[in-house]
């Protein structure tokens, strides 16, 4: 379960997120079996790079949801365990799938202001 704290900066997140329509958008998602090992040669890595068209909250299994033009990418709000901000316009989500399966996905914008 996430701390109260992250739970919270989520949210202003994706309060906020529409600053960001209209900007490219890197995300860069990485599978791994480790929490405590996220290291390079033991992560499956992808790299998907879109401009950010809009955004939302599906209530019907808890996913956030950012689109783009022939992109869809989405976040499970559930099994969110962890969440920081990196940089100004940087943003880095852990999920876990399984006991030992966590997906990382660090998401940034490359905003104009």
């Amino acid at each position: 379960m996430i701390p109260e704290e992250n739970r919270n900066k989520i949210i202003e997140f994706f309060e906020n997120i529409s600053k960001y329509y209209g900007c490219k958008t890197e995300i860069t998602e990485g599978l791994y079996t480790d929490n405590g090992n996220l290291e390079a040669e033991n992560t499956t890595w992808n790299l998907s790079e879109f401009t950010l068209i809009r955004s939302a909250y599906r209530n019907n299994g808890a996913r956030l949801m950012m689109e783009g033009e022939k992109m869809y990418y989405e976040i499970s709000a559930n099994i969110i365990i962890d969440f920081k901000q990196p940089g100004r316009n940087s943003f880095e989500f852990i999920e876990q799938y399984g006991t030992d399966v966590f997906r990382i996905t660090k998401i940034r914008f490359h905003y104009k202001y």
